[in-house]
């Protein structure tokens, strides 16, 4: 089996509008586990709130997230980060791209096109303030 890595996104109450989103554009298996559903000490506050959840794409797109505890701290964007997508599939990218870029709320940073360092190449924050870098992935020498 080959190590991969999956990013895991942390929400204060979106995690399922996010699954299902990221859902809609990638396709796959979505999985969405409420605190209601599970023996998490959780108050009913939470109870249709996501303790565990993934989007799982043949295609290898991965992501899991769930609403963070109410009674740990939450600030949207204060550890910012980056989610990768990459392939050498520029065509799949596009269309990939082009579904988060064509999407409510979005903010393009760098429009898609060619890079120095690849030929498509693009960045945006989608309406969650997750930052998506997408790119084609170049093999150097």
């Amino acid at each position: 089996m080959s190590v991969i890595t999956t990013l895991h996104i942390n929400f204060r109450g979106q995690a399922k509008e996010a699954l299902e989103f990221y859902h809609s554009v990638f396709g796959g298996d979505l999985v969405l586990v409420p605190y209601g559903e599970t023996e998490s000490g959780q108050g009913p506050d939470q109870a249709d709130q996501i303790v565990w959840g993934q989007v799982k794409a043949p295609s290898g797109f991965h992501v899991m997230a769930y609403d963070i505890q109410d009674s740990l701290p939450y600030a949207a964007g204060d550890n910012p980060f980056y989610l990768s997508l990459r392939s050498t599939d520029a065509a799949e990218l596009e269309q990939l791209g082009t579904a988060l870029a064509a999407s409510e709320g979005v903010t393009v940073h760098v429009p898609f096109g060619p890079s120095m360092f690849s030929p498509y190449y693009g960045k945006l924050t989608d309406r969650f303030g997750v930052t998506w870098i997408i790119d084609v992935i170049v093999h150097w020498g």
